[in-house]
Parts: structure tokens; sequence; C-alpha cells
């Protein structure tokens, strides 16, 4: 599956889920220009296919989600960007770690799902490489089954922890009810620009590793000007999960997403 995309040049207009966005339009329209191979026609017909039954699956994870009253925040990011760093930050912040859960994605190994349990979370560890041919990326089949092992009666938050990577996680709803992306000031002012699906399929961007700003020649407001021009509703929290810095605005954030009423729907 993650040889395959679904594309979007609509400015404004992503690929995120379930948190208010409109999708009555088919999905041949965002699967991209195929033309270059002889088998494209065959590759779309496939493409509709597999994103119509993750859509399905995405709508009953979500319905299972809101049911148990859990907030499910999908976070994505290139390998390095420190998602794993700030999750445990953030389960040493939150005042009931225990009542916190993650689906932790990975193509291979529990390194970052056993770190995660050390801080006190929940974990359903997802390994690509078994039994889900291993992708590139978290779908809501893959996160069907990782749900099954958590007792969400116990939980209010869940974090799904996906696949390092800029481009495939932003293509597939996997039933979230917020998608959040963590960028790292090491990777560059022109992301956005490059990689204009993800940041077009998020609510937050949480800027990270701002320890580092002194050390590097980086232009933090040309990289908002970049990200605005994809995403201008896009809300920005600078933070360090290394120091610490900013990290009470990202819990204000959640605290204020739990409050909110869940939104669904593909």
């Amino acid at each position: 599956m993650g040889r395959f995309h679904r594309h979007d040049d609509e400015t404004g207009h992503g690929h995120g889920h379930g948190h208010g966005h409109d999708h009555d339009h088919p999905h041949d329209e965002h699967l991209g220009d195929h033309s270059g191979y002889e088998t494209g026609a065959d590759r779309i017909v496939v493409l509709e296919r597999i994103f119509d039954e993750n859509d399905r699956r995405a709508a009953e994870n979500r319905r299972v989600l809101d049911d148990a009253g859990v907030l499910t925040i999908n976070l994505m990011s290139s390998p390095g960007a420190g998602k794993t760093t700030l999750l445990e930050r953030t389960l040493r912040t939150l005042p009931a770690p225990e009542r916190v859960g993650v689906i932790e994605g990975d193509i291979e190994t529990s390194i970052d799902a056993d770190r995660l349990a050390a801080a006190g979370a929940r974990v359903s560890l997802l390994n690509t490489a078994d039994g889900f041919g291993g992708e590139c990326h978290l779908d809501a089949p893959m996160v069907a089954d990782a749900l099954g092992r958590l007792d969400l009666d116990g939980l209010d938050v869940l974090f799904v922890e996906n696949v390092g990577n800029l481009v495939c996680p932003a293509e597939f709803d996997v039933g979230a009810h917020r998608s959040v992306m963590i960028y790292a000031i090491t990777e560059g002012e022109e992301k956005p620009l490059k990689y204009p699906v993800m940041f077009r399929a998020v609510d937050v961007v949480l800027v990270n590793k701002l320890d580092l700003l002194p050390h590097l020649d980086f232009d933090l407001d040309l990289f908002r000007a970049n990200l605005a021009t994809v995403n201008p509703g896009a809300e920005v929290i600078e933070l360090s999960a290394r120091s610490g810095e900013g990290l009470e605005q990202w819990t204000r954030w959640i605290d204020a997403a739990r409050s909110q009423p869940a939104t669904s729907g593909a």
C-alpha cells in the first residue's frame, strides 16, 4: 500500500480526516497522475479499493473511540524529529499518565514502545513488518488491530505515534480526532513547500528542538511563512522536547482538545 499515494494539489485542502474537512469528491481526483505507467488505469482501480477500505475502517475506529470517550491524536513526523522524546516528556508532565495510551508504530523493534511504557503509558505495539507488509505508515486496519489490545475504558487520551515518514502517514485516515506533526528545526525552512501533503493534513505543527536554534542557521520566520503558504490555518507551538520549553502550551492544547466535542467523519 505504501508504494501508492493519494495526492492533493488544492492549496489549503488537506487529507487529515476527522477534523472538519469535507470529502464528498471521488478519490480519483486525488490519486495523482499515473499516465506514465502502461497500467495507469488499473492502478487507479486498485487505489480506489485501498482507500475506500481504509476510510470505512477509519470511520469504525472513530466510532469505537467516540463511544469510549477517548481523544485520539495522530502524531506524525519525519524520522528523528523527536516524536518519542516528546511523548516521554508529555507523559511525565500530564497528571495521570496511566490514563494515556499509545499505539506505537514502527516497521521493526519495540525500542520506542519500551521507552513509553517505562514512562507510564499503556502501549500497544504495532510493527508493520508483522503481518502488514512492512509499510512506511499506519493505516486504519492496522490501528483497529492495535485498539483491540488496549482497555479503552481506562484511557482519556490516545496517541497514535505513526511511522517516521513525511509523505505516506498523512494520506491515510486512521480514525483519530486530531492530527499533529512534529517538525524539527534541523530539517530546514523549506519542508512545507517540499512536502505539502503532510503539512496540509495537520491541525497543529509542533516546532521542536528550539534549544538548538542558537547553533543553527535557521530562519523561523521563513518557516512560518512557508507553512502559511500551504496551511494557513495550522496552529504552531514552538517547543523543545529536551529542555521542556513550550511544553506547557502543548499540554494546554491537549486539555483544550479533550474539552471540545470530538469531530468525526472523513
